[in-house]
């Protein structure tokens, strides 16, 4: 799929009120979550010791590098918490998993396990598939008061999202009088399901 379709179907949209297991305890309201300034990132799968990776996991374009991007977030916490950002990220993968990577990583920040895709039925993120096992694509969105602003797509190399996310952020205020494009309604925006075998690097 190509970039400049993502980026234009997903900003602006309202993020749904959806609430899913995170790492930090209980159900968070992704909502919620975005009612001040949010940084989102959907990343594919975490490695683990009790995560097995399908075969062609290395060799396919966009799926290696979770752990970096989510390490790079975690350097970044402070700097991030000055301009009152609240940083999370998000899968499909098991609440479980995610839960020994946080733990391991010492994150400090949620990740949120949507294993039914029901942020991709809302938003239409891209997915690709691997023997028959889905997975998100990589893509990390900046939203303020609900709706997203900005968006990053393809995220390469994962490992420097989060200074790139910071670059923006800091060339930014995004107050009450910051000027976003038109809304348009979450329906009218959504194409239905995105999934390819191989996803874009």
């Amino acid at each position: 799929m190509q970039a400049s379709f993502v980026i234009a179907r997903l900003r602006g949209l309202e993020l749904p009120a959806l609430r899913l297991p995170a790492t930090t305890g209980g159900l968070v309201d992704l909502r919620e979550l975005a009612a001040g300034l949010l940084v989102l990132y959907v990343y594919p799968q975490m490695a683990g010791p009790d995560v097995q990776l399908p075969a062609a996991w290395d060799e396919t374009p966009g799926a290696r590098g979770c752990t970096p991007q989510s390490c790079g977030f975690r350097d970044a916490r402070g700097r991030l918490a000055e301009l009152g950002v609240t940083v999370a990220g998000l899968s499909a993968q098991a609440h479980e998993q995610q839960l020994e990577a946080a733990t391991r990583l010492e994150l400090g920040f949620p990740l949120l396990a949507d294993p039914g895709f029901g942020l991709q039925a809302e938003l239409g993120l891209p997915t690709f598939t691997i023997d028959d096992a889905a997975f998100y694509r990589r893509v990390t969105l900046v939203a303020h008061r609900g709706r997203v602003a900005k968006v990053f797509y393809p995220v390469d190399p994962p490992a420097a999202n989060a200074d790139e996310v910071l670059a923006w952020l800091e060339d930014r205020s995004l107050t009450e009088s910051t000027i976003l494009r038109p809304w348009t309604t979450n329906e009218s925006r959504r194409s239905g399901p995105s999934t390819a075998s191989t996803p874009a690097a």
